[in-house]
């Protein structure tokens, strides 16, 4: 391992000039940084990032909790943290919590065992109001910022989220445009508030297009596909008379969907289907999903940005973005107006 006092020797300088040049020191001249910088290079010199944070008392390492990676809805966001991230000096380490609270804990105390600059957290949501391992992120005034929507027990951090309600109210109108009158929507876990958001757009715009919520047409499906299958065989189980389903994610959506095929029906002659999220998947599925597309790495940008005021000192305000639908082949207007 090449040391400083290596360069030094080569260099024919004291180890107090090389350290001063590989930190940009003022009273080191232009010319002498980059000789050094450049003989260091070749040499192979790799800075000690341990020692380092010792003496700047930083660890430049930013942590990132989330569900699972796999899933795809995360994918862009990840990305485009990790990009900027790197792009201030900062490395990334990610950690799935797998929608387990203790799990979630054990995480950000690693994380914090790591000594992490911060920390990004896509929350494992519970009912209960208060969460101490949140509460002592807190305390220890960690710079963290929340992926998505806030609730009682993170209320404390700064966020970055999507419009959810409005994105589901927009899904809502359109199908209603379409001449859809009984649709059913697949809902996701009620301790979510993003779940509790788009359900509560579904009910907006049907409550202003004066028809009457029925929540007999709403089904508890959570957030992966064979949740959305095994809701979709429940709807068709009992019976119920639609003509269109509002799914709250695109993988519920994809799930219902392939209940609805293997059942022989067509979309959207038979049923029309939409998502949520836009994931790369709702674009390529058997029938291309019409859905609201979330800023996934918009979003990803702006919770660096709020990091980045974070770690200069300031106090960053939260940042809510906008999302709009896309409309591909899943939906139509029904066959006989409900």
């Amino acid at each position: 391992m090449v040391r400083l006092k290596d360069i030094a020797a080569a260099a024919g300088v004291s180890v107090m000039t090389v350290s001063k040049a590989m930190r940009n020191a003022p009273d080191i001249s232009a010319n002498t940084k980059t000789r050094i910088k450049l003989l260091a290079q070749q040499m192979g010199y790799v800075p000690d990032s341990a020692a380092q944070g010792l003496r700047s008392r930083t660890s430049r390492i930013l942590g990132l909790l989330l569900p699972t990676i796999v899933n795809p809805v995360y994918a862009r966001m990840v990305s485009a943290i990790e990009e900027s991230a790197h792009e201030m000096g900062y490395d990334l380490i990610i950690a799935h919590t797998l929608n387990i609270q203790e799990r979630e804990e054990a995480c950000i105390r690693r994380l914090l065992a790591r000594r992490v600059d911060g920390l990004f957290i896509v929350p494992v949501y519970r009912l209960e109001p208060t969460a101490p391992i949140y509460n002592e992120v807190y305390n220890r005034r960690i710079p963290t910022v929340i992926l998505g929507q806030r609730s009682a027990f993170c209320q404390q951090f700064v966020n970055v989220e999507g419009d959810d309600l409005n994105g589901s109210y927009a899904m809502t109108k359109h199908l209603l445009e379409l001449g859809h009158k009984r649709i059913a929507f697949l809902s996701g876990p009620m301790a979510s508030p993003i779940a509790q958001e788009r359900l509560e757009g579904y009910r907006r715009a049907l409550r202003e297009a004066g028809i009457e919520v029925d929540d007999k047409l709403v089904f508890s499906a959570g957030s992966t596909i064979e949740e959305g299958e095994s809701a979709a065989l429940q709807l068709i189980n009992e019976g119920t008379q639609i003509t269109a389903i509002q799914a709250v994610s695109d993988m519920v959506a994809i799930g219902a969907a392939n209940t609805f095929l293997k059942q022989g029906a067509k979309i959207p002659d038979d049923i029309s289907i939409t998502g949520f999220g836009n994931i790369l998947t709702s674009e390529h599925f058997k029938v291309p999903l019409t859905t609201v597309r979330q800023p996934k790495a918009r979003l990803g940008r702006a919770a660096v940005e709020l990091m980045k005021q974070y770690l200069h000192g300031h106090q960053p305000v939260s940042t809510r973005l906008s999302a709009a639908i896309v409309v591909r082949q899943s939906t139509g207007a029904p066959k006989i107006l409900a």
